[in-house]
């Protein structure tokens, strides 16, 4: 088993951010188990990470307990998050966004 080191990038935080936003608004208090939860996600990586299917030029593993995808590369050793993404946007939103990211 190869463990991985995991980086998670600016745009990356930014998703995790705006979840948490997105849970408090709608829940109090909901925002910290999202932050736990896909932190957890991202964490599995260094076990998990280029198991997934690739969607859009990147490794695409969905967050175990939110509509919320992370979507990654791996460079050599390391598994990069690139974004955290909520899965109820439209979906060419979502491709417009990783295509900035890749580019």
């Amino acid at each position: 088993m190869e463990i991985r080191p995991v980086v998670t990038l600016e745009e990356a935080a930014k998703g995790l951010d705006a979840g948490k936003a997105f849970c408090d608004f709608n829940e109090e208090g909901v925002g910290l188990y999202f932050i736990a939860s896909l932190l957890s996600d991202i964490e599995s990586l260094k076990i998990l990470a280029g198991i997934h299917g690739k969607k859009n030029g990147f490794y695409r593993m969905l967050s175990k307990r939110f509509p919320f995808t992370l979507y990654y590369d791996v460079d050599g050793n390391i598994a990069r998050g690139a974004a955290v993404l909520d899965m109820r946007r439209d979906p060419a939103w979502i491709r417009r966004e990783l295509k900035r990211r890749k580019g």
